[in-house]
Order: C-alpha cells, then structure tokens, then sequence
C-alpha cells in the first residue's frame, strides 16, 4: 500500500513542470495498489501539507475517480473495501476542506454519485441531513455544497421515470429541512444585520440554498414547493431587494459581492419559475418585474453587476415572451423608457471593454464571437431587445432608429471623441436587423423595415477602407460582414476579400483576428443552406492562397515561441485550415514549405500542449495537405514520421490520436502487398502493447492504423494471438466493440487464412457471448455486416461451420433472430449493401445452408428481395462536412477528437456493386442464375412466398 509521504511527495512535484510528468506516472502506478485512494483523501485533508499539494491531490483525486470509480457497465473498478472507504469518508473530508478543495472533492462525489446514488448509497442523504445544524453555519456551508454538487446534475438530463423517482426520494428527505434551513438563516440575516462577519457566512449559506432551490425544481415543481411557494418565493423577494453597505465593497470594481451574486442566482430560479411554473407562480410574478426593473436602473456600470445585470435581462426577456406581461410594455412610453434606461446604458462600449481589447484581446474576441458573454450586459441587453422587436417590430425599432439618428449627429460633431456613439449605432443596428437568434452562425433572415446593404454602403465600408478614430470601430466594420455575410453576393465578397486579406497586416491583435475569422467564414459559406458546395471555388484563390498562408503563419509565430503563447489565437489556424481546404491540389507548389511550417508549430505547441482547439485545427491542416497531395505522401511522411515517432516516444497524450490518423491516412494511400515504409512498420508490435489502448482517445486511431497495417502487410503479424487479445478486449466494450468487429473484417479479409482457422472457433465463442450477455443494435448490425463479409470473402460454407462448430444447429437461431430480422432495420448504405450480399451468397451459393437449412430459404429471400426493393433507404454515409455544427474542441480528454479531413472511409469489400441501384442488379442476376442452376427452382417456390416478396421480386424485374 502507498504511503502518505511518497504520495504527497509525487503530487508535490507534479505541480512543478520539469517534474510533472514523471510524477503523474508515479501516481499512476500506485493507483493499482489497495487503499491508494484512501490514503489520497488522507492527503488532501492534511493541513500539515502545502495548499499547492493538497489541490494537486484534489485534481488527481477527482480525475483518478472518473476513470477508475466505475466501467461503462456500471460494475465498480475499486476493490469493495475501497469503495466504501470512500463513501464513508470524502463527505466529512469535503465539508471541512478549503472553498478550492471543495470544488474539486464536490465534482468526484458528483460522478460517484451519478452511478452510485441512491441505489448503490442510500445512506448519503441521511448522512447530509443529520450533519444540518441551526447554528453552525461553517458545517452547513460544507453540507450543502455537497448536496449541491449531487443535484446540479439533474439541471441538464431528460425527463425519465428513473430519473423522477431519485427526485422523489431526495424531496420526502430533503424538502422539510431545505425549508427549515432556508427560514433559518433568514431570521438570522434579519437579527445580524450590523455583524459583518456573520451576514458574510450567512449569505455563503443562502446563496447555495437558492441554487439547490434551483436544483430542486429544475425539472419539474414538486408538490412540497407548490405548497410553499408564498414562503419560498417570499424569502427569495426579499433577498432580490436586500440592500447592507457592510457587505458591499465600494472600492472593488470587478469581483462580485457574495449579495450580488445570491441576487444573481435568485434572478435565475425566477425565470425558471415564470417561464415553467406561471400557473403556480403568477401572482407574484409582478413584483419581481418591479424589483428587477429597479435593479436595472440603478446599478452601477461597474463590471461586479455584470452577472447580476445579465440574470435580471434573461428575466426580463423571459417575462416578456408570455403576451399578458408583455402588455406592459407594449405601448411608446414604456418601450422608450426600457431603451432609454435600460437597453442603452448597458450595451453602450464601456471603459473596461476598452481595457479589455487592449490588456486582453483574445478574451474580447471569444467574448464578442463565441457567446462566452452569456452573462454580459450586451448579450444580456441583446437578447432582451430582439425579444421586445419580436413582439412589436415597427414600434421598436422605430424608437431604436430615432436614438441612433441622434447618436449618428453627435459622431459626426467630433468623431475623435464620439467615437462609441457610432459603435452604439452599428451594435443596435445589427441587433434589430437579424431575424432569429443573434448567436447562430448564419443570418438567414434580416428584418424588412432595414436595409442591411445600404447600411453597408454608407456606414460600414467607409471604416472598412479609411482611418477611423478608434480600431474599435475599424472591428466593428469587419465583424458587420462577418455577420452579414450570407446578405453580401459573391461579386461583392470576392471585392472585401483583397480588403480583409490586407488587414491580416495590421498590428492590431483584434483587427487582425477578425479579419482572419470573416475571411475563413467567406470561404465557408454554401451555395444554398441546403448545398453541400462552397461558393467559393479553388479557382477563386489560385492567385491569393499562398499570400494568405504566409500572413497567417507570420501572425502565428509573431505571438511569440512559448507553447502557450504561440497557440493562443486558434482563430488564425482555423483559417489556415479553411484556405487549405479551399485551394485544395493548387496548394501542391507550396505544399511542402505549408508542411514544415506546421510541423515547426507542432514542435513547440507539444511541449506543452495548451489549446485543444488550435493544436486540432493545426493537424487537420497537416490532413488537408496530405490529402490533396496524394503524389507527395512518401516525401511527406519521411518530414513527418521523425516528429510523430518523437510524440509518441515522449507520450505527448494529447497529441498521439492525432499523429497516428495521420500516419494510417498515409498507410491507405498504398494498396496492399506494398511494403510498409520502415518508419511506419516498427510501430506495428508496439501499438499491440496494453498501455495504448488504455487511452480510450486512442482507441479509434489506433484501431486504424492496426487495420491499415494488416491490410498493406499482413506478413507484419506472424503471431496472431497479441492482435486478437485487441479484438477480443474491444469486443468486451459497448463503446468500442464496432472498432473490434471492424479490426475482425481485415483480419478476415487481408490475413491468410491458414494463419487465422486455428481461432476461428475461440473468435466465434467470444463474439456470440457478447451477442448473448449484453447486446446492442449498434452490435447486432455489425455482427451481421462481419458474417456478410465472411460469407463474400470467404465462402458462403465457412459461415455455417463458424457458428455451427460452436454449438450444433445453433446457427438456425442466430439466422433466424438476428440476421434476417436485422438486415431490414439498416439504414446505412454500405452496411445494408454488405448484408444483403453476404445473405444472397449464404442462400444461393452455400452448399451447407441447403443441405443443412434449406428450410430457412423462403423466408431468408422474402426479407432479403423486400429490403433490396425498399425505397426507404436511408443514406447515412456523407463527404460533406460541417465545420459550423461540428462538436466544438474545447478540451483535451479522454474521447477522440476525429480529424475531418482525413476521415476514414468504411471498409468496402465488393466496390464493384453500387450502393443502390447496383444492389437490385446484383439480386437479380444472382437469383436468376440460382433459377437456372436448380432448374427453375426460384419459381417452383413463388407459391411458398408472401404477396409483398412476389411483388418485391416483380420490382427487382425478376418474372
């Protein structure tokens, strides 16, 4: 069993980055010991121990308990002792731990709990109920972070019965004291009101009373709150107009005061409730509306109301959706009035928003392009003014436009000076010309009253091409088309580009930036919002791709040669990959200068790997040159392998999924009997090793490159035995069994078969065990796609003996309940195509099928000719990729961040036959030459066939 001291030693050192690494492999390694885990939680509760060390120990805690609490069947890793070591203590440790700690502790209990509780803990509840106390709020502050930690989950999930039934029992638990405690610390707000101290442990406690009221209500109003909620709600009023100078700063000007933020969260279960639970909650909707419209119009512009002011906006903009309170409003004064106080004084540019774009412009740019500023004064001002538009569109903007006339003069008077007014003006207009919401990625739809086009003209592209008095307004300029860009025809765009391709000049972070990201939009824009072609063609940059590489690449490098630094604007990168994609072959007379570069950006970026988004978008550029340059391969994995081979040497995690899609892409592009390039062939034993496919980002990519290598060399593997201990632990999961089955097929397919017969049988017992024990549909079709291709590829016989030799006449079972019922349930194409002709070559050429199971023919060809003469075939295979609606890259994890480019493409073992068309051909001339090898035996069975398989064969044009 590890000790306290060694453990605290390697987390000591973890925090260190000469030391990190080997550190954390130490503590890996001693994770595998008996009580580690407790011994760990001994660790972080020591005061005795540096805070540095014990927050280390949080983290790793918290991390070592997602990977190793339970596996993907729910079953626990720990040894039993283990896990009710844990259970029994990481409640009172996470109640006395610091607030850092807390959070760390509280996140693990949060993933021990989604698994375990309540079934597994039922205990829980009562150990956080009988730790409440009236009095000693410290306690309770532990208490009910914890409980917050475990019903904060439920915010997010489905409505299902099971889900229903763990509220229920926490509410006949919980509700009674929750209220109990609520009241309480109220009554000791009211009598503290001169102990600072005090009020600020005693709002610590009510702040995370209002969430867990959140919580508590987030899916559904429970009767226990029904009934209370004069009491309740009454309490949260109160709190929502609290007013104590003691528990207010006035010299802070950023951090929220803990009142604040109570107010903020108070704001959020309000909305929850008028947009949810109107029914029970209207009565007292008005007072809130006045509470919040009083909070609105005398906070100060300081950025610690930031998060308060956006909450009471959302609110606001809830309220005004539901048409009785939106009367309200709905007439000149009031809607002048809301524009007046409310909607201008908190979208107008403010001193720390130009503090920001100098001291921090990353932060402004993923602020103002990402929706990072959901608790924004602006975005919150945003929302709530497009939803007054949307109910009274004439009206307001009317009143909206007579405030930016006036706004426009006073520009005009002193622009050196004026200069947010025009800012103001150009945010208010864009607002109330997009029709839906302002966060989608393109504006579909502009309002009728304005012309965005004419505003072009006059506004915006004077600022686009001159001086202007602040840059500010110069980003205002480019972020305009970039908002509009789908409204802007293709002459005008190819005329902006040149504008916004010179920008990429400036010296400006921000300028710079925004110019990259509208151009890589522009490049990105379709036909149609239904076309799958860009409008740009490769034709369009031919003259102009390798100028606008080599400005990106200079503003890369230009942030600075520290890691971090240097991957910070993923934005630029994005771009680069965008003109790749965009010039695709032109891009060969550059292609190899495009490659060093990203190769000399990987080199630094994988000391020290800092953002996921900008190290993806670098290796799928390195994908797009590959897969464009298909002649240059060989010349490009020789610069490539050196700096792969060093990742994965030096176990740079992060990266590894990466480098190896891109050495099998390279692999694919040789056909088979090639000889595998020396580099590539002396990874092939050692991704066999266990401790790769430990990393479950791995396992995609490492699945490929195993397959690639079988079917270029199948000769790399003389003993089978190390790659069917990966097909067999693959077959095991549920999330990865597909990537066992496909690396089965090229087994199948590509090794001689002497080589796999002797375990053919061991295969067949382990593949219907997990068909037996723990199935899913996703297994079931690609169990029946694999005996298809072992039908096609290796006779029609071998799939009778392959089921049969397991158990005698256990075949019939397996055909009749998953094959057959299966095949019509497939809507991918290529999938549907292989099953059909595997099936047809069993039935029509399979010696064994007719003299052991001729009695399966008839109804093995009814459900085989109707699903080839369906017409609802569903294509599910597609080139055509998205990058607006692909899975945002926010993290490097656990799961495996596909590269787009180089996808790879789904095993076909007959390309010969089309996907659709050529399928019905195929049937029907297969089944017509069975007809006339049995001597018309296909029509002396029609009498034995349902009318729906005789009209099936009518369609495939047979008799």
């Amino acid at each position: 069993m590890a000790d306290l001291e060694s453990i605290a030693q390697f987390l000591s050192q973890s925090v260190v980055a000469s030391t990190a690494k080997t550190a954390e492999a130490h503590l890996k390694a001693l994770e595998t010991q008996n009580g580690f885990s407790i011994t760990l939680m001994h660790v972080i509760a020591s005061g005795n121990l540096p805070l540095a060390t014990r927050l280390a120990g949080a983290l790793f805690f918290k991390n070592f308990i997602k990977r190793k609490w339970v596996d993907e069947n729910g079953t626990h890793l720990l040894p039993q002792a283990d896990v009710e070591d844990v259970k029994r203590e990481i409640v009172p440790l996470m109640i006395v731990l610091p607030g850092n700690l807390q959070v760390q502790i509280g996140e693990a209990i949060a993933v021990i709990a989604n698994s375990d509780f309540p079934h597994k803990w039922p205990n829980l509840l009562d150990i956080l109920i009988e730790k409440l106390s009236p009095d000693d709020m410290v306690t309770n502050r532990g208490v009910l972070t914890v409980a917050h930690s475990l019903f904060k989950r439920w915010r997010p999930l489905f409505r299902t019965d099971e889900l229903f039934l763990e509220i229920q029992f926490v509410l006949d638990k919980f509700a009674s004291p929750f209220l109990t405690l609520l009241k309480n610390v109220d009554e000791q707000i009211m009598s503290n009101s001169t102990n600072q101290a005090k009020l600020n442990l005693l709002f610590d406690v009510q702040l995370i009373l209002v969430k867990l009221y959140y919580d508590l209500n987030c899916q559904d109003i429970p009767e226990f709150f029904e009934d209370n909620v004069q009491s309740g709600m009454g309490i949260m009023h109160k709190y929502l107009a609290y007013e104590n100078p003691l528990l207010e700063d006035l010299d802070e000007e950023d951090q929220p005061s803990v009142v604040t933020k109570t107010k903020a969260a108070i704001e959020e279960l309000v909305q929850l409730y008028t947009t949810r639970y109107e029914d029970v909650f209207g009565p007292m909707v008005s007072e809130f509306i006045q509470t919040t419209w009083n909070l609105l119009t005398s906070l100060s512009p300081q950025g610690k109301n930031d998060v308060l002011i956006s909450k009471s906006l959302h609110f606001m903009t809830a309220v005004t959706k539901i048409p009785k309170y939106f009367e309200v409003f709905n007439n000149e004064a009031a809607l002048n009035s809301i524009t007046e106080q409310i909607i201008l004084p908190n979208v107008t540019l403010r001193e720390s928003d130009e503090e920001l774009f100098e001291d921090d412009p990353i932060e402004y740019i993923r602020r103002d392009l990402e929706g990072s500023d959901s608790d924004t004064r602006r975005r919150g001002c945003t929302d709530f003014l497009k939803e007054l538009k949307e109910k009274n569109e004439h009206l307001v903007v009317s009143i909206v436009l007579g405030h930016m006339k006036t706004f426009f003069a006073k520009y005009q008077e002193d622009p050196a000076n004026n200069w947010k007014y025009k800012d103001l003006c150009i945010y208010l207009f864009s607002t109330l010309a997009i029709n839906g919401s302002v966060s989608n990625p393109r504006v579909s739809s502009t309002s009728i009253l304005l012309d965005v086009i004419e505003f072009f003209s006059k506004e915006i592209s004077p600022d686009l091409i001159g001086e202007v008095p602040h840059p500010i307004l110069k980003v205002d300029a480019i972020k305009y088309i970039y908002t509009f860009r789908n409204q802007l025809n293709k002459s005008q765009l190819i005329q902006i580009l040149p504008i916004l391709a010179d920008l990429l000049q400036s010296d400006q972070f921000v300028i710079y930036t925004y110019a990259s990201i509208t151009i890589e939009r522009i490049l990105s824009i379709r036909e149609s919002h239904t076309s799958a072609n860009l409008l740009f063609k490769k034709s369009d940059l031919a003259g102009s791709s390798q100028v606008l590489l080599t400005n990106l690449f200079r503003l890369v490098f230009k942030q600075g040669h520290s890691p971090e630094k240097l991957a910070e604007n993923e934005f630029l990168m994005k771009t680069v990959f965008r003109v790749l994609t965009t010039t695709e072959e032109l891009s060969a007379p550059f292609a190899p200068e495009t490659v060093h570069q990203l190769l000399e950006i990987v080199s630094i970026i994988c000391k020290n790997p800092s953002n996921p988004r900008f190290s993806h978008y670098c290796f799928e550029s390195l994908g797009v040159v590959l897969r464009f340059n298909e002649q240059s391969i060989p010349e490009f994995l020789n610069l490539l392998m050196p700096k792969f081979l060093e990742i994965l040497s030096e176990d740079v995690q992060e990266f590894i999924p990466y480098a190896i899609q891109l050495i099998a892409y390279c692999i694919e592009q040789l056909p088979s009997g090639s000889a595998l390039p020396e580099s590539v062939s002396q990874l092939s034993q050692p991704i066999l090793s266990p401790s790769v496919w430990e990393m479950k980002g791995n396992i995609p990519a490492v699945t490929r490159l195993l397959k690639d290598i079988i079917r270029v060399d199948p000769n790399a593997y003389p003993d089978l035995v190390p790659v069917l201990g990966v097909f067999q632990r693959l077959i095991a999961s549920k999330t990865y069994d597909v990537n066992g089955l496909e690396l089965l097929e090229y087994i199948i397919s590509f090794m001689p078969m002497e080589k796999v017969q002797p375990y053919m049988k061991q295969i067949a017992v382990l593949l219907l065990q997990r068909l037996q024990n723990s199935r899913t549909e996703k297994y079931i079709k690609k169990f029946v796609v694999f005996l298809s291709i072992l039908a096609h590829r290796r006779g029609s016989d071998l799939i009778v003996d392959f089921i049969d030799e397991v158990q005698a006449g256990l075949f019939q079972q397996i055909w009749t309940a998953f094959v057959i019922n299966t095949l019509p349930t497939m809507g991918n194409l290529l999938d549907r195509k292989v099953a059909i002709i595997g099936i047809l070559t069993v039935i029509t050429s399979g010696s064994q099928f007719n003299s052991k199971y001729s009695h399966l023919f008839a109804s093995s060809l009814e459900v085989l000719v109707e699903t080839t003469a369906s017409e609802s075939i569903v294509n599910m295979n597609t080139d055509y990729v998205d990058l607006e609606n692909l899975e945002e890259i926010t993290t490097f994890g656990s799961s495996f961040s596909r590269l787009s480019s180089i996808g790879e493409k789904s095993f076909d073992p007959c390309p010969e036959v089309d996907l659709t068309a050529g399928v019905r051909s195929y049937v029907k001339d297969a089944l017509l030459a069975f007809n006339e090898k049995t001597n018309n035996g296909l029509v002396s069975l029609a009498p034995q066939l349902s009318e729906s398989a005789k009209v099936a064969l009518h369609t495939l044009g047979f008799g």
